[in-house]
């Protein structure tokens, strides 16, 4: 009789091994699984709470420069030009063209022309955008949207080192003395032939 009670002993306590054993293979799964989905730990409550308020402070502060753009372009391009649907439109045109973006700048400019907004301001701004090709930073985004916003307002801007070559004062000239006319390029010296040996 002690053997029957042994052997039921041990059937019970080979069955309950059983059952922790497949409880934790069940729960290491569980718990490998659920790290290997999340990758990262959870951030804290308190960077959670302030990123999303940092992120509405930085779209406040983006819409406001939009506005602040629209109102300044307004105030300065008289005509359709200056409209808030031509100066988005137009600036995304010239931006897509100097990032050779032309198939979706094309299908903006087709929204450009239909919002009645004038093409040659389009070509103005453009050919100013290439005058300040050398100071524009393609790893720096706001770069080129500051240098197309600049251009669209006034497409006659010239680059800092042209205007400034441009805008240097002359020799003063006297009534008496006459203009000394530009300095040409002296020619060549042609080569001297070989001596004959």
């Amino acid at each position: 009789m002690r053997q029957r009670v042994f052997e039921s002993r041990n059937a019970v306590l080979r069955q309950f091994a059983a059952t922790l054993a497949v409880c934790s293979l069940v729960l290491m799964a569980g718990v490998a699984g659920a790290s290997a989905q999340s990758g990262t730990p959870a951030p804290d409550q308190s960077k959670a709470a302030a990123q999303p308020a940092d992120a509405a402070a930085k779209d406040a502060a983006q819409n406001q420069r939009r506005t602040d753009e629209f109102a300044e372009a307004a105030q300065v391009i008289n005509g359709p030009a200056g409209n808030p649907e031509c100066v988005w439109l137009g600036r995304r045109v010239v931006r897509l063209m100097w990032r050779d973006d032309l198939d979706t700048a094309f299908r903006h400019l087709d929204l450009y022309d239909r919002f009645g907004c004038p093409g040659g301001h389009i070509q103005a701004a453009f050919r100013c955008l290439t005058r300040f090709g050398g100071q524009i930073d393609p790893k720096v985004a706001e770069t080129l949207d500051s240098r197309v916003h600049a251009c669209w307002i006034n497409p006659a801007s010239q680059p800092q080192q042209a205007a400034a070559a441009t805008s240097q004062p002359t020799a003063p000239t006297t009534a008496n003395s006459q203009p000394q006319p530009p300095a040409s390029p002296s020619p060549a010296a042609s080569p001297t032939p070989a001596p004959q040996k």
